[in-house]
């Protein structure tokens, strides 16, 4: 962590960039795959309202930092907290948790034998205990809101890869989460769904969803980023606003990084 700690790396400074308190805290965080240490003591604070981006070369721990927060993936040290509570390990209170942690994958994950609407109303009714009626009614507001409402009657198979991944955020939605966690959610898309699915986040962003998104999308992460964290094996090597980092990035790795991927 030398590195990061050189570049003025401070993982409590902006705890809370719109003034309201840290909604996901993860302090001391290390992870392995064997012999592999995929997370390095990991340090970072993301308050309410807060939208932060989190680039880096494959490989570098970034979707593994995300399946973490909402422990899909253990780890062995360190501690994370949501909305100021322990992750729990398991059992109802990791269920709960998971409820107000929103998870949006590369590939959409829909219940492919029901229909859009029985998916995005799902979750609401099982582990809310929200009656059908009005689960059903947030749910047809939700899939306005991401422009599929007329596709609730079909089945995921039946709707593009960027209908199926707006319904995927809408499922999301209904759970009425804390934060928003996006694990590259444009990387199985083809072009031309990409940035209906960035729009529907850019709006997110503006109304103030709490929101952690891994993408290689550099124009969500600059029009729609408070922060972005870069990280490479394993480690947060910076934590910078977007301008500041795209314009004047500080270390070594990250200069590297955009040389790469912004002479593209």
């Amino acid at each position: 962590m030398d590195e990061a700690n050189a570049v003025g790396v401070d993982p409590t400074r902006d705890a809370s960039s719109h003034g309201a308190h840290p909604i996901v805290v993860v302090e001391g965080v290390n992870k392995h795959f064997g012999d592999l240490h995929v997370l390095k003591d990991i340090n970072l604070t993301v308050g309410k309202g807060d939208v932060v981006v989190v680039l880096g070369p494959s490989g570098s721990g970034k979707s593994t930092l995300c399946r973490t927060i909402n422990r899909l993936e253990t780890f062995e040290s360190g501690r994370i907290l949501i909305d100021g509570k322990p992750l729990p390990e398991e059992g109802k209170a990791l269920a709960n948790l998971r409820a107000d942690v929103g998870m949006v994958f590369q590939s959409f994950n829909l219940f492919a034998h029901k229909t859009i609407l029985q998916n995005v109303t799902l979750g609401p009714m099982k582990v809310r205990g929200m009656n059908k009626a009005a689960a059903e009614k947030q749910a047809l507001e939700l899939l306005d809101r991401v422009g599929v409402q007329h596709q609730k009657d079909k089945y995921p198979a039946q709707l593009s890869g960027g209908q199926q991944q707006r319904v995927a955020i809408a499922r999301s939605l209904a759970m009425n989460p804390k934060v928003m966690l996006f694990d590259e959610p444009t990387s199985a898309l083809d072009p031309e769904m990409i940035n209906e699915v960035l729009d529907v986040m850019t709006s997110l962003a503006k109304e103030g969803m709490t929101m952690i998104v891994v993408t290689h999308e550099m124009g969500f992460a600059r029009r729609a980023a408070d922060r972005v964290v870069f990280m490479d094996e394993g480690e947060i090597v910076e934590q910078e606003t977007p301008e500041e980092f795209f314009t004047n990035a500080k270390s070594a790795r990250a200069k590297d990084f955009l040389s790469k991927i912004l002479t593209h």
